[in-house]
């Protein structure tokens, strides 16, 4: 059971810059997948980017390419997603999940093995 675990969350006003990190345990980091997600009020959890379990391919959502940056360290099992010149709409709950040997580019849900349980974004002045 591989268990994955957010952090890096928190209030940040538009146009700055936070780090969220995805500790994962319990399974081979180097094989997974891993993507993250955000979810904000009333709205369905949507893709934001992935990275490959290679750390050679990652895809982002039309609605951050250019801010944000997915990456990974095989070396300390952790994802880290890079969140530059945000902005009021960026404000969510996000997400990482784990896939075995997945894509870097948007699955349907149901398809990621493992999530985390998420952490808080705020962008607010």
């Amino acid at each position: 059971q591989v268990r994955l675990v957010e952090s890096g969350g928190g209030m940040v006003q538009p146009g700055g810059s936070l780090r969220l990190s995805c500790v994962t345990s319990g399974g081979s980091f180097s094989t997974y997948t891993v993507a993250w997600f955000r979810q904000a009020p009333g709205k369905e959890r949507e893709f934001v980017g992935a990275i490959d379990y290679s750390g050679t391919s990652s895809h982002y959502a039309e609605s951050v390419e250019g801010r944000f940056t997915v990456s990974r360290d095989n070396g300390v099992n952790t994802a880290y997603l890079q969140l530059n010149s945000v902005k009021p709409e960026d404000t969510a709950v996000y997400y990482c999940a784990a896939e075995r040997w997945g894509v870097s580019y948007p699955r349907p849900l149901e398809r990621y093995d493992f999530w985390g349980q998420g952490t808080q974004v705020t962008v607010s002045s």
